[in-house]
């Protein structure tokens, strides 16, 4: 009987997939054939991968040629329907697990069985902690949102009840998962996180369980600031703001404030360390962007 399935969504993600399931089976530490491992590919072209991957694991994992490119959620969801194991790990490609958490996580949930989410304390490289493994609701005041993020992170402090668990790596109860509608594959990419945190708590409450003891790595150091991708955040929490009633502009208008004190300390950073790299032009262009869409 499997008691773990873990899913990895690829999209072009030769260069990470081997490396993050070689971290896996490293740190495997129950039963392997307690383990499932599912691997959807929103790829094209996947051919080369898929054979490497099974001469390299054969029967161990399963591989899933998805219909289409249908985003985060959509792939997934995909690996999700077809699991079997109780408690899922979703997990991107380019996560490496550097210690053991399978136990630890099952056992958390086989002690609570109203426990519906499980998170870690996600780093950026061996020694370099993000400063997200958490962070707040949308709906919070922009003006905190900055600040709050990363003093609760700092210290461990997650609130379930105005926080959300970063979706690069985290455990979750299938069954409660299905019955909160799984990810809304409307959402492309980003805000997925918000969106099934807020709409777990309204079925289960806050049942949701951060361990900072627990660490994996996420390869994302160093990771520029793009405009592109900024905009899209916006535009998904847009999007997940409407479904609770909360307008369009109100969203936009509380996001300028979070940008607002973004640029500010970016500004302050700069202005202590003489110089040197920062995101203000990038932090600019996204603040005007936003107000072009209210004006």
């Amino acid at each position: 009987m499997k008691r773990l399935s873990l899913i990895i969504v690829t999209y072009q993600s030769e260069k990470d997939i081997y490396d993050c399931l070689q971290s896996v089976w490293e740190h495997c530490d129950i039963p392997k054939d307690e383990l499932e491992i599912i691997v959807v590919d929103n790829s094209p072209q996947s051919d080369e991968m898929f054979k490497r991957l099974n001469d390299t694991y054969g029967s161990d994992i399963t591989l899933i040629r998805n219909t289409h490119n249908g985003g985060y959620g959509q792939g997934n969801n995909v690996g999700i329907r077809r699991a079997t194991a109780p408690v899922v790990m979703v997990m991107n490609p380019d996560v490496r697990l550097c210690e053991p958490v399978f136990k630890t996580a099952l056992d958390a949930f086989a002690q609570d069985d109203r426990l519906c989410m499980y998170g870690m304390r996600q780093m950026l490289a061996e020694n370099v902690k993000s400063p997200l493994s958490f962070d707040c609701s949308r709906t919070m005041n922009g003006y905190l949102i900055p600040l709050a993020s990363k003093v609760c992170n700092k210290f461990g402090w997650y609130c379930p009840k105005s926080m959300y668990l970063q979706g690069s790596c985290f455990f979750i109860r299938k069954e409660k998962f299905i019955e909160a509608g799984l990810f809304d594959e409307d959402i492309f990419m980003y805000g997925e996180e918000d969106d099934i945190h807020w709409r777990m708590r309204q079925l289960f409450g806050p049942r949701f369980k951060y361990n900072g003891h627990l660490r994996y790595l996420h390869l994302a150091l160093n990771r520029p600031m793009n405009l592109d991708t900024e905009m899209k955040m916006v535009s998904s929490t847009v999007a997940v703001h409407k479904k609770r009633g909360i307008a369009e502009r109100q969203t936009v208008k509380n996001y300028i404030r979070y940008y607002r004190t973004r640029l500010f300390s970016a500004k302050v950073k700069r202005l202590l360390k003489g110089g040197g790299k920062t995101d203000i032009d990038i932090l600019k262009a996204v603040i005007c962007h936003i107000k072009s869409t209210i004006e």
